[in-house]
């Protein structure tokens, strides 16, 4: 008796310890997106915590803001390219390593994983160095090439989880009833790998969007990112309608996770 009430106290104890451990770790992560949001909708004129006064001037002064715009619309743009470079390569990497025990898939496993294990600068300056060496100028191309690369991974981890779950026999039932391996993944493998495949192709463009190690790197003046144009902003003169432009992104972000998760299940698939 006296044992069993000891694992139990124990139990409890452990759980109210970590409990209490992830309470303080969710205060640190949400805290300075809740400062900035509410530092957003500030009447002032600078960013000062807590605001002076309460006004949606500065969500107006974003109608505005064509630096911003014309920053975000190229951030778009190359996010969307390399999303969708990410998703051909990535699918297509993850149906050549799943289920394959051989050496060679997992040395190109860990090659498709290893530029999330590279510092994003240092790959920033290296991809730099080999454009330069090859007679590439940076552009929006580079761009889109750099982004791709650090994208990829995310496509082929998800996909990879989604490819594990499936169960090899509708592949045998397919094969013995005499269809093409194209039909076979067109009707059978995409639409049970499609949340994954979307999982991925989210959490990739949400890398891409917000990137600036690379995008310092490898863009030229014409291309203006929205990232380095925010950080460019606040290292320069604090300007408040930054704030509001970081809680229109941070509304956009729990709004997209919310509905991803509702479709695919990304929380899931990101601990798989």
């Amino acid at each position: 008796m006296m044992a069993g009430r000891k694992r139990t106290l124990e139990s409890f104890s452990f759980e109210l310890v970590m409990t209490v451990i992830a309470l303080i770790a969710l205060v640190i992560i949400i805290s300075p997106s809740l400062v900035v949001l509410i530092v957003s909708f500030t009447s002032g004129f600078s960013l000062r915590f807590p605001p002076p006064g309460y006004s949606l001037r500065w969500y107006a002064e974003l109608w505005d803001a064509w630096q911003l715009h014309f920053a975000a619309k190229n951030s778009l743009i190359v996010a969307l390219w390399a999303t969708g470079l990410s998703v051909v390569l990535g699918v297509a990497a993850a149906l050549a390593i799943s289920r394959s025990p051989t050496l060679s898939a997992r040395l190109l496993d860990s090659l498709f994983m290893s530029p999330l294990v590279l510092p994003a600068l240092a790959f920033g300056l290296a991809a730099l160095m080999l454009f330069s060496l090859v007679g590439l100028p940076v552009s929006p191309l580079t761009l889109v090439i750099g982004h791709t690369v650090v994208c990829v991974p995310y496509v082929v981890r998800n996909t990879v989880a989604a490819l594990a779950q499936l169960e090899p026999t509708l592949l045998e039932s397919s094969a013995v009833l005499g269809a093409s391996r194209l039909y076979t993944f067109r009707r059978i493998v995409l639409p049970l790998i499609r949340p994954g495949i979307i999982a991925g192709a989210f959490i990739a463009f949400m890398s891409s969007f917000d990137n600036v190690p690379v995008s310092l790197f490898l863009r030229d003046a014409a291309t203006d990112m929205l990232p380095i144009r925010m950080w460019q902003d606040l290292e320069g003169k604090l300007d408040v309608t930054i704030a509001a432009l970081s809680g229109v992104l941070i509304i956009a972000t729990v709004a997209l996770v919310a509905v991803m998760e509702r479709v695919t299940g990304l929380s899931r698939r990101l601990t798989n």
